[in-house]
């Protein structure tokens, strides 16, 4: 398993943010996959064609993201931890754009060898950087406003659990086989891996939309974490069918959008931009009327369907 050592400076020092970056790396892992979380399917379905036509146009990058991405690793050049939270994805290309072609090449063979033809090509970091351009601007930054709230949201629900239950209670549920052992010990996975000396070092976590996440780090100084928020981060709201607004009002109706799958009230605050209060109202009514399920998890609560709500909201889109 990987841990991580820490002491109370590390973890005093400690910040919680997000990446545009490592939004667009989980956005390649989510086109890459053949089998995305049900959240993730329209967004593949919707991008993966041009994504495809992009690949097939341009063989290196093609290479370069085959051996880079897997369903379970991603490579160091592409998960470089940004130096500061909240940066642009111009700030964050510029490290990975400084990137040399025998690092980029290292990396790959650390899971495939022998490299393909097309890897022996100079100027492998500025594809990646035109790749990460490029689905920035196409499948990311329309809707990041909205994703960012949703993340934002998930930032401040773990912050509130540092001040009520401290750092077990931040990483319980974070991303798989992640748990605070005690003593100074982080586990971050269940993995066949090594324990990592983060004392007089820098660490972050960073909310993203992803499947399981991933560790990064620019050796010696610089480690990130890198864990999934759950939710649908389309714009959902915009294809809300009017026969259900009708019905439920706009705002209902788009609380009701938000929880096809499991969700937090803390996230559907960040997804849908209503206050807390609003929110709980919503929810309210909706569970009354048998249209959602509820669940605890931790101190975090979780609403998703019932059939009744599923058939209804099916009906009004056939309609």
């Amino acid at each position: 398993m990987t841990i991580f050592r820490v002491d109370a400076d590390v973890l005093a020092r400690a910040r919680f943010g997000t990446s545009q970056l490592a939004e667009s790396v989980a956005a390649l892992s989510i086109l890459m996959r053949p089998r995305p979380l049900p959240w993730h399917q329209a967004w593949r379905d919707t991008h993966l064609p041009a994504f495809r036509e992009y690949l097939a146009d341009d063989p290196v990058t093609g290479a370069l993201v085959a051996h880079a991405v897997s369903p379970v690793w991603i490579a160091d050049f592409l998960t470089v931890p940004p130096a500061h939270s909240d940066l642009t994805i111009d700030e964050e290309l510029v490290e990975l754009a400084t990137v040399s072609d025998t690092r980029i090449r290292a990396d790959l063979e650390r899971v495939r060898q022998p490299l393909p033809a097309q890897l022996t090509a100079p100027g492998l970091a500025e594809r990646a950087v035109a790749l990460v351009r490029w689905l920035w601007d196409r499948s990311i930054a329309p809707e990041w406003p909205r994703r960012k709230r949703l993340l934002r949201a998930d930032v401040v629900s773990r912050i509130n659990r540092l001040a009520s239950e401290g750092w077990e209670g931040v990483v319980r549920d974070m991303r798989p086989g992640m748990r605070w052992l005690g003593g100074g010990e982080l586990q971050i996975d269940e993995l066949p891996q090594e324990r990592y000396n983060l004392r007089g070092r820098d660490l972050a976590f960073y909310a993203t939309h992803c499947r399981g996440g991933w560790v990064s780090w620019r050796l010696p100084h610089r480690f990130g974490i890198i864990y999934p928020v759950t939710g649908i981060f389309t714009g959902a709201e915009d294809a809300t069918p009017r026969s259900l607004v009708r019905l439920l009002g706009a705002a209902r109706a788009a609380v009701l959008q938000h929880t096809a799958e499991p969700v937090s009230t803390s996230g559907l605050v960040g997804a849908t931009g209503m206050p807390l209060g609003t929110v709980g109202h919503h929810l309210q009514v909706l569970l009354e009327a048998g249209m959602l399920h509820r669940r605890r998890s931790g101190r975090e609560v979780f609403y998703w369907w019932t059939d009744t709500a599923r058939a209804l909201v099916a009906g009004s889109t056939s309609t």
